[in-house]
This record gives C-alpha cells, structure tokens and sequence, in this order.
C-alpha cells in the first residue's frame, strides 16, 4: 500500500526538521520520500493540513498486565489504548503474574504482540527473580529473547550490591537499568506526600527523601559501574537536582516525568479520590514547577505515562488500602499539548523529542525519526482539535483516570505503524 499523507507541518528532531506543508510518501511500510509530492491514482491520499507529523512517539513505561491480570489489562486492549492515544511504540513493565523475569514470558508477549499487530510492544525484563530484590534474574537469556532494558519497577531494589550487578550487567548488553526509586524504610508505609496535605487528610504520607536517597544511590552506582541508569517517574525536585549534577559529571543517567507529575499536586487530593492515589505520590506545588523546569530546559529527558491499570475493586476502597497508579496511555498526549505547548513551556519541537526521539535514543529502537527508508511509524496530532478526557469510552480495559471529564485542546488523530493506520478520526 502507498500512503502520502499531504500538507502537514512535519517535525523531527532526528533531521532537524520543522517545516510547513511538507509531504510525507510511505511504500511498503517506509518512508520513501519526504517533499511536495503530486499524488497518484492508486494512492491512499490524507489531507493534514493544519496538523503536525512527528515520528511515532513511544512510551516506555507502561504495565500491560498480561499475563496473570487480565482483567486489568491485556496486550490487545493495552496496544488498542496505545494507538488511540497516539502512540506507535510502548515498553511494558515486568510486573505480570508470572513476572517477566525469564526468557519464557519474554517471548510469551512478543508472540501476543505479534499476534495482536497493533502497535510494536517492546517487553522490560526484571532485574531480580520474583521481583523480589534477591536474586539477579537471567538478564542475559531475556537480552537474547528481546527485552530492551531491566526493572523491578514498583518494587524499589533495595539492596545496593545487587543494583551494581544489575547495572555492570546492564553496561555487558548495552540496556538501560529502570529504577523506581524509593527508600522503603523512609517511605514507611504512606500512601501520600509527607506534608500540609497528609497532616489534613489523616493518611500516612511518605517522605520525599525516600525518592532522593535511592536517586542518590543510582547515581553513584552508575558512575562507579558506567551501567545507564534511567530514572522512573521523577517526582521531587531535590531528585531532579541530583539528576542535574550527574549529567554535569557525564554519567550515564537518563530520567522520565509522568503528565500526573507534572500537572497534578498534593493538594488536589482534597477528597480522598483514589483516582488521585500513585506512587510516588502527588507532591507539591514546588515539584509541579520543578518538574516544568526540567522539561523546559531539558534536564528530563521524556514523558512516560505510568500507564497502571487496575479494577473498579482496586480503587473502590480506602484511600489507604487502594492500589497506587492511574492510566494514562489515551490523555497524556492532549495533557502535555494543553500544559506544556500551549503554555510554552517547551515548543513543538521539543514535545517531539520528549515523547519519541528521547525515547528511542534510551531504547535503541531505531525509531524516532522519519528518514527515507526508516519504518513508517507516524503520529499525527491536531493542535485545534477539542477532546474531554471520557474514561468510559477508553480502548483500557480500566477506568481509573484522575483527568476524567477534563476539557482539552491539542490531540492525537492519526496514529500509523509499520505503514499501517492503527487509529484514525480523520
């Protein structure tokens, strides 16, 4: 099939491409051409004018829940969520029930994935067996089967010997090690920012150092072991600082923010919403805007959405006993367009590297980038078009979004992969 998608602006940073009107030719699953192209016949022909073309942007942390939870969450219904949020490429977290923590269950989701045909899904392998923080798992046989980096995201490595072994084999397979980072004996048990908001609440809150402490820890143990480290949901803006400081010395330290981190604060958990319930959990009003620093002068290097499904069951409880986590595949676009675009936190230009050669570049996907013979991956967002966020029309399996019913300009209409239109509203 030949696709020419017609009058958009297209921007990739990978060419240091920001043009108007320029026409992008995709054969076979590639790009073939990239100019002002006179349309043929027996062309499938699409009129973007007054949208932006990127490259296929990527999130590279999402849990898919397959295998063991699929009532939450499946690879299909995941990959759906995926494409309808504009994304052509995600990496899914190793917390599945069993944990991808062999070589098995790596090619047990690819296979799925395969199957599925929607957007590529890239596996992340755990760092320890069990996610259990004792064992290091077989990270070399899953490098083989095709993770493209190592986690035990969600539950914190707390021993530091094993960190270093993870990262020294991590520097063997050139993969990144994803951290969660958070001191367990510091995070104590809270289910929300230590501060004004827990004292109000009542809850137990969790101590900002306890994100700080291991970002501090990761840091060291890359410089010593030169393994890339690559920082979870950043929240707080000490963490940020340390980040900073690690980049200044050249160690190999790359990090994410969450749109919820990066919108939402502590206080707005003003009614016990478990909507409102992650971890690491909402903070203040001083990381909101440290985490917009970050973005803007680009100390953080992408956006990744946590994507964390879970049952009506799960939310519908206590603030203290829900689980933490919120989905974020179907916004987050629309989120980062209305509050970082459109405020000028950062251009165009830049949302496209957060979101897809950043990315990239941390995976080594090959992706990124809409040169002449790469793979037709393309996300196509309307700068114009108005969206509610309406979580009962969502592709997820779940419905716990804190943006519910939220009024947003700037989305995602088109999303393509491989050459294939896998989400249109066009």
């Amino acid at each position: 099939m030949t696709l020419l998608l017609k009058n958009g602006t297209v921007v990739d940073p990978s060419q240091n491409l920001d043009q108007v009107k320029l026409d992008v030719l995709i054969k076979d699953g590639k790009i073939a051409d990239l100019a002002q192209i006179e349309s043929q016949t027996n062309w499938e022909v699409v009129n973007l004018a007054g949208c932006f073309v990127a490259p296929g942007f990527v999130d590279m942390h999402v849990h898919l829940r397959e295998p063991g939870q699929e009532e939450k969450e499946t690879i299909k219904s995941g990959s759906k969520a995926a494409a309808a949020g504009g994304f052509t490429s995600i990496l899914c977290m190793p917390n599945t029930e069993p944990v991808n923590d062999s070589p098995s269950i790596t090619r047990f989701i690819l296979e799925r994935a395969r199957q599925i045909n929607t957007v590529n899904v890239y596996p992340c392998g755990a760092i320890s067996k069990g996610l259990k923080g004792e064992t290091l798992a077989e990270i070399g046989e899953m490098v083989e089967a095709g993770v493209l980096a190592i986690s035990d995201d969600g539950n914190p490595v707390e021993n530091p010997q094993l960190m270093r072994r993870a990262l020294e084999y991590s520097r063997l397979f050139d993969i990144p090690v994803i951290d969660h980072c958070e001191n367990p004996s510091l995070a104590a048990g809270g289910c929300i920012h230590e501060g004004t908001m827990s004292t109000r609440l009542g809850l137990p809150g969790m101590s900002r150092t306890a994100e700080e402490l291991d970002v501090v820890r990761d840091v060291i143990l890359s410089r010593v072991t030169r393994g890339h480290i690559h920082i979870a949901h950043l929240s707080t803006m000490e963490s940020l600082d340390w980040i900073r400081q690690a980049k200044k010395q050249e160690i190999p330290v790359t990090c994410e923010v969450t749109p919820h981190h990066f919108i939402l604060k502590d206080e707005d958990i003003n009614s016990y919403d478990t909507n409102c319930k992650m971890n690491p959990p909402l903070r203040e009003a001083r990381d909101v805007e440290a985490m917009l620093q970050g973005l803007q002068d680009g100390s953080i290097d992408c956006i990744a959405t946590d994507h964390a499904p879970h049952t009506k069951l799960d939310k519908e409880t206590t603030f203290v006993d829900a689980a933490n986590g919120v989905i974020g595949l179907e916004c987050a676009i629309s989120l980062a367009w209305e509050f970082l675009v459109k405020r000028k936190i950062v251009t165009i230009y830049h949302l496209v590297e957060l979101f897809s050669l950043n990315p990239s570049r941390i995976l080594k996907l090959n992706k990124g980038t809409l040169k002449k013979g790469s793979s037709a991956d393309v996300t196509i967002i309307d700068p114009n078009r108005v969206v509610t966020v309406n979580k009962d029309k969502f592709q997820s399996l779940s419905r716990n979004c804190p943006f519910d019913g939220w009024k947003l300009k700037g989305a995602p209409v088109m999303t393509i992969v491989g050459g294939r239109i896998v989400y249109s509203t066009i």
